[in-house]
């Protein structure tokens, strides 16, 4: 059975969950690989054995850190014409893509992004896109070079599938023109207790129907509630009513959670677009005309400064 080689994501240390996710999708496709980017712990070992990988690349290079995502293409291109994978697997987001379309041109292969859902077909991997702000949904394959496949997070449920990974140290040269940007400082973001917005499988966002930053506090509450994140429209973002890092739409975020409820957000088709994958959504609005509902699982015609208090009350009393 061929492998399927998956780039592995991790944040202080811990493997993303974003990259269990693609784990559980290469098995659909063929042997599970990993390749790692930079130093690798037994626990990295042990999380992605157990979600599968037989086999984990090592590639510790000091230039993988010293320098921006161009070092990991040249990482991931060593992998894969040493091990020629049927397939390479990378989380959508913006590095995970930059590094997977680097990838592709110095493969001659190719790519496949923002892919919501990923099958075997007859002559390869088959992707499933939601394009043109979510209004299609298409599948595609591709027909030239390793299909290098990026894939949003929250497609799938992460599976256990306990093996014994072998580990298998890479040396990689890093190309002398991949280091024309060193990273000279590196600033933590400040942590809120809530997942990131890529990982998490509730988002709970808000629009300028919120009415003020304040309005803000209440599904900051609702998230807490539901061990989720919170997220936020252009509009509110740019009213300053919540950090940009937090938009949702075509000039911010992709996500596509379990659960997504909007509330005071109207839907405009950009908004729409970075959060139409998501597996059930419910909207919150005055509007009974509000463009969401015409993609909302449920709709609740009504303020949200009256339903969402109520709301965080009756999930607060459920959980006690």
């Amino acid at each position: 059975m061929a492998e399927i080689l998956v780039l592995v994501e991790r944040s202080d240390g811990t493997v993303r969950k974003a990259t269990l996710e693609l784990l559980t999708l290469a098995r659909r496709l063929g042997e599970p690989a990993a390749l790692v980017c930079g130093p690798s712990d037994d626990s990295t070992g042990k999380i992605l054995g157990e979600h599968g990988a037989t086999r984990v690349y090592v590639v510790d290079n000091p230039d993988l850190e010293d320098f921006l995502v161009a070092p990991k293409a040249d990482a991931l291109v060593a992998v894969v014409k040493k091990a020629s994978p049927a397939a390479v697997l990378v989380t959508s987001g913006r590095e995970g893509t930059e590094v997977a379309a680097r990838a592709a041109v110095r493969l001659d292969s190719g790519i496949i992004t923002d892919a919501v859902d990923v099958v075997a077909g007859e002559s390869g991997p088959v992707a499933t896109q939601s394009v043109f702000a979510g209004t299609w949904t298409v599948q595609s394959e591709v027909v030239r070079g390793t299909p290098i496949i990026t894939v949003r997070p929250n497609a799938v449920v992460p599976e256990v599938a306990p093996t014994e990974p072998v580990v298998e140290p890479v040396q990689v040269e890093v190309d002398e023109s991949s280091r024309g940007s060193r990273v000279v400082n590196r600033t933590p973001k400040t942590g809120t207790g809530r997942p990131d917005l890529a990982d998490a499988s509730v988002v709970v966002a808000g629009g300028r129907g919120m009415g003020s930053a304040e309005g803000f506090e209440v599904l900051e509450r609702l998230a807490d509630a539901l061990g989720g994140a919170v997220a936020a429209s252009r509009a509110a973002t740019d009213l300053g009513w919540y950090g940009h890092d937090f938009q949702i739409g075509q000039t911010g975020k992709t996500v596509a959670p379990q659960l997504y409820l909007a509330s005071g957000i109207s839907g405009a088709i950009q908004h729409r677009a970075g959060m139409q994958g998501s597996r059930t959504i419910v909207a919150i609005n005055k509007d009974p005309k509000a463009p969401i509902f015409a993609i909302a699982d449920l709709g609740v015609v009504g303020d949200a400064h009256a339903v969402l208090p109520a709301l965080v009350a009756e999930v607060e009393r459920r959980k006690a």
